[in-house]
């Protein structure tokens, strides 16, 4: 797949995933996206003229992902699991160690990528939480802060509306999805809805924001990032 000068070339892992499946609409009819390669185990079963699909089956060793990921400009990364749906060594596996391997094989291969992280609200860096999402996430925040991306943005979204009618993974997300009306009016801050996020994903990693380093953003500010990069949108 050959890219037109001057556009960017985005990687996108977790694209069957409620946020990554948004971000891949986004990044795809994007003017200033030339190219799409998405990662992943499941086959998307679509077709699109920017798009590069790469099956990988086994994210605790990405060795075999040097040539897909080398010359790319930006990577999404949005693979995770629900707390609770599998034990808690394999909820930790997910959340850190393929986020590490990942991030290994992207910074070896593209240097100078862009790297921008789904990671969680709460996240603990100190990795003293006693909830096991906000120690996991916290320490692959801090483990993608050492790698040395020279644009790393880290997003720590509250509760992520799916927008989109799908089966609800537990009562919790049932109880807040049935609220939601009564709870986004209370406390905005709070929520954000899934194409929302992705295309601030999306957006900032493409965009040339001027500055290097680690940002994270928390929720407030991804829907005022939502709202400068889109000033006539509406956030639900």
């Amino acid at each position: 797949m050959k890219v037109p000068a001057g556009q960017t070339r985005l990687v996108i892992v977790g694209a069957t995933g409620m946020v990554g499946r948004y971000a891949l609409r986004y990044a795809l009819d994007h003017p200033s996206v030339g190219g799409v390669t998405v990662i992943g185990r499941k086959k998307l079963n679509i077709s699109h003229r920017k798009l590069k699909e790469v099956p990988h089956g086994d994210f605790a060793d990405c060795s075999a992902l040097e040539k897909p990921l080398s010359d790319q400009d930006a990577a999404i990364f949005c693979l995770g699991v629900y707390t609770g749906a599998v034990p808690d060594a394999e909820f930790r596996k997910i959340t850190v160690d393929y986020t590490i391997e990942f991030a290994r094989v992207l910074r070896a291969s593209s240097p100078g990528a862009t790297f921008s992280f789904l990671s969680g609200s709460g996240a603990d860096q100190t990795e003293r939480s006693r909830i096991a999402f906000a120690r996991y996430k916290g320490e692959a925040e801090k483990a993608l802060l050492a790698a040395g991306f020279p644009r790393l943005y880290i997003f720590r979204p509250a509760y992520i509306y799916p927008v989109e009618s799908r089966k609800e993974p537990n009562f919790s997300y049932r109880l807040l999805r049935a609220i939601y009306p009564l709870f986004r009016v209370l406390f905005p801050n709070q929520v954000i809805p899934a194409d929302d996020l992705a295309r601030a994903m999306v957006d900032v990693a493409v965009r040339e924001t001027g500055k290097t380093g680690g940002l994270v953003f928390e929720n407030r500010d991804i829907r005022a990032m939502v709202k400068s990069f889109h000033p006539s949108t509406q956030i639900p």
